[in-house]
């Protein structure tokens, strides 16, 4: 039975849309690398957008499904994409690409669903109980969970994609150093900062920034 309080048509709204947006993030990865040259993910059948390509059972669905019922912030991954260095011209610059790809892509999805918002009604008198409601509402869901996504990916810390293009601008020796010093506390740096506040003021002002340049 569901928990009382809980909007579980929202909650599927959100998970569906979550889902759809983390597997498109990884198969931007996987198509970039494509082009720049490794199959290594497209031999994987990585480059689609069928989700269960994507998903990995804990940070994909176990910890957003926690979170939704508990409340508790929602940290989520999907299943990564390999990249084989030995096949890019460059593996340093290429590499700094492909981990761009994936909050490129979420801005993409943001900006498509601030175009959705735009099209239909806003005011709730407007949108009333027709079919603009549930269409504003996921474009709504989308917009959010996307800008959310890119935003959250720039944060310089592995394995998010921030800490591989920050590892791609810096010189060889700093980016060697960076990885065997950041790299294997990743994940542990990431909830130090989440449960200290610090990560919220990361991601709130680019967040509201974004926000504001995308829906004015």
């Amino acid at each position: 039975m569901p928990l009382p309080g809980l909007d579980v048509g929202h909650l599927v709204t959100i998970f569906a849309v979550l889902l759809f947006s983390l597997t498109v993030h990884e198969s931007a990865h996987a198509w970039s690398a494509w082009r720049f040259g490794d199959p290594t993910a497209q031999r994987l059948g990585r480059i689609s957008l069928n989700p269960v390509r994507h998903i990995d059972p804990i940070g994909t669905l176990l910890l957003p499904l926690v979170a939704f019922t508990t409340g508790a912030p929602i940290i989520g991954w999907a299943k990564p994409v390999p990249v084989n260095g030995h096949n890019l011209d460059n593996p340093r610059r290429d590499f700094l690409y492909i981990a761009a790809a994936g909050p490129a892509s979420n801005l993409v999805l943001a900006g498509l669903a601030s175009l959705v918002m735009r099209s239909v009604p806003v005011s709730p008198i407007e949108l009333g109980l027709g079919p603009a409601l549930p269409v504003w509402r996921i474009a709504s869901v989308a917009f959010e969970l996307n800008l959310l996504l890119a935003v959250f990916n720039r944060v310089p810390i592995p394995p998010l994609d921030g800490g591989n293009v920050l590892a791609g601008l810096l010189p060889s020796g700093l980016a060697n150093l960076y990885d065997r010093l950041i790299r294997p506390w990743g994940f542990l740096l990431l909830y130090a900062l989440l449960l200290t506040g610090v990560l919220g003021a990361l991601i709130t002002p680019p967040y509201l920034y974004l926000s504001w340049l995308l829906t004015r």
